[in-house]
C-alpha cells in the first residue's frame, strides 16, 4: 500500500519543481518505462513518473521501484499479458533474468483520472505480491482502485518525471476527502495481512496515522519514528523492531512477537479510526 499525503504539502525529501529522475537508483525505473513503451507503442504512453520511496528521501534496501504511467488509450488483454511477462523477467528476487529490485507498476488512462473522479480506475497494476497469480496465468485487468488517490497525490508532490510532462502538470489535485477515504479504506486489508507481512503492515499503519494527523506524507521509517514518540510503552518495541528491520533491509522472525504485534496493530487502528471518524 502506498504512502499517503494531502495535496497541499510536499513529501519529505521532495525534488525541486523542475526535477527529472536521475542517478543509479532510478535506472530500474527507466527500464520499466522502456518496457511499457516497447510493449504498448510510443503513441500510447503520454508520461511516466515516480512515486513511493523514490520521492520520500530515497529507496531503502527493500523498497519497490514505484512507477506510474499515464496512457493515451486503453490496453488490450494481449498487451497486458505481454507486459506482465516482461515484468516477471526483471522484477524482484525471483526475476527470470536474475534478482533485482521489485517493481510496482500502475497504468492509468489519462482521461480516466483527469478530470478527477472517485474511485479512479487503474488500467493495469503489477506488484510482486501478485507474482504467484501472474505466473499461473492471471492477467491484470482494469478495475476501480482507491489507492490511486494517494499514489497520484504523492506523484504530484514528488514531481519526478521519467518521461513526458511532470506529474504536477499532468494530474489534478486529489480532493482531501477522497484521499482520506482511500487511505482509511485500506486498513482492514492491512490488518488481514498482519501475520504474513508483519513488518510492512506495522510501518504502513504508522504512515496512515501520521498522514491523517499531519497531512504530510513520510517514509515508513520517518512515520514510525513519529508514532513511537506518542505510543504507550508496551506498544513501542514491535514498531521499533519493524523500523530497524526496514532500514537494514531485513524482515526478521516475527513468530514470538506476533501477539505484541497484533495488540500494537489494534491500538494504532483504533487511533486511525479516531483520527478519521466515519
Amino acid at each position: 500500500m502506498p504512502a499517503h499525503a494531502s495535496e497541499s504539502a510536499a513529501p519529505e525529501g521532495a525534488a525541486p519543481e523542475s526535477a527529472t529522475a536521475d542517478g543509479a537508483d532510478h535506472e530500474a525505473a527507466r527500464r520499466v518505462v522502456r518496457i511499457v513503451r516497447e510493449t504498448l507503442g510510443e503513441d500510447a504512453v503520454l508520461a511516466a513518473c515516480l512515486h513511493g520511496s523514490a520521492v520520500l528521501g530515497g529507496l531503502r534496501p527493500t523498497s519497490d521501484v514505484d512507477v506510474l504511467v499515464a496512457l493515451t488509450r486503453r490496453t488490450t488483454e494481449r498487451e497486458r499479458r505481454a507486459l506482465t511477462d516482461a515484468l516477471l523477467a526483471v522484477s524482484g528476487r525471483r526475476a527470470y533474468e536474475g534478482p533485482a529490485r521489485p517493481v510496482e507498476l500502475s497504468l492509468v488512462v489519462h482521461a480516466d483520472v483527469r478530470p478527477w473522479r472517485y474511485p479512479p480506475v487503474c488500467e493495469y497494476l503489477y506488484g510482486e505480491w501478485l507474482r504467484d497469480d501472474f505466473e499461473r496465468g492471471l492477467t491484470p485487468a482494469p478495475a476501480p482502485c482507491p489507492d490511486l488517490a494517494p499514489l497520484l497525490t504523492m506523484a504530484r508532490a514528488g514531481d519526478l518525471s521519467l518521461h513526458g510532462p511532470r506529474p504536477s502538470v499532468l494530474f489534478e489535485p486529489v480532493p482531501e476527502d477522497d484521499l482520506r477515504a482511500a487511505i482509511v479504506a485500506g486498513v482492514p486489508e492491512l490488518l488481514a495481512d498482519l501475520d504474513d507481512d508483519t513488518r510492512n503492515v506495522l510501518l504502513t499503519l504508522a504512515r496512515i496515522l501520521t498522514t491523517l494527523r499531519t497531512g504530510r506524507i513520510r517514509s515508513k521509517d520517518a512515520a514510525a519514528q513519529q508514532v513511537l514518540g506518542e505510543l504507550p510503552e508496551e506498544h513501542r518495541p514491535v514498531l521499533a523492531a519493524a523500523r530497524d528491520q526496514y532500514l537494514a533491509g531485513e524482515y526478521g522472525d516475527w513468530v514470538e512477537l506476533l501477539p505484541a504485534a497484533r495488540a500494537h496493530a489494534a491500538y494504532v487502528a483504533g487511533a486511525i479510526k479516531r483520527a478519521c471518524p466515519a
